[in-house]
C-alpha cells in the first residue's frame, strides 16, 4: 500500500484514456479492503471490476458507496474522525459521471492513513 500522487493518477487517466483509471479503481478497492481490514469478506478490485463491466456500471455506484462506508471504519480503526456523508458524496459523484472525482477523493482519504515514507 503507498501513497498516491492524485493530480498524476488523474492526468494518466486522461493521457492513457481510461486504463491507468481501470488501474486505478481496482488498487482503489485494494487498498481500501487492506485498510479497514476487509481482505477476506471484501470484493477484490479485479472482481469489482469485472462486476461493474457485467452489470454495465450499476455494481460501480453500489461500489462507491461502500468504499466511503469502508474509509470511515478504517478512519475509525486509527482514531480518525469518520465523515458519514463521504459515502453519499461518492455515490453521487459516480451516478452523475463524475468517478475520477470520487477515486481522488478516496486517494485523498487513503493518502491520509498511509504513512508518508511510502510515496509514489
Amino acid at each position: 500500500m503507498q501513497q498516491r500522487n492524485i493530480g498524476v493518477s488523474i492526468f494518466l487517466s486522461i493521457i492513457t484514456c481510461g486504463i491507468y483509471a481501470i488501474y486505478w479503481f481496482i488498487v482503489l478497492s485494494d487498498d481500501t479492503n487492506n485498510l479497514s481490514g476487509h481482505n477476506t469478506d471484501g470484493t477484490s478490485g479485479g472482481v469489482a471490476f469485472l462486476l461493474t463491466i457485467v452489470t454495465c456500471g450499476i455494481y460501480g455506484i453500489y461500489w462507491a458507496y461502500k468504499q466511503g462506508e469502508k474509509i470511515n471504519e478504517a478512519k475509525v480503526q486509527r482514531g480518525m474522525a469518520a465523515d458519514s456523508s463521504s459515502s453519499i458524496l461518492y455515490l453521487v459523484l459516480q451516478i452523475f459521471g463524475f468517478g475520477i472525482v470520487a477515486y481522488a477523493l478516496m486517494q485523498n482519504e487513503i493518502n491520509k492513513m498511509v504513512p508518508p515514507a511510502q510515496t509514489f
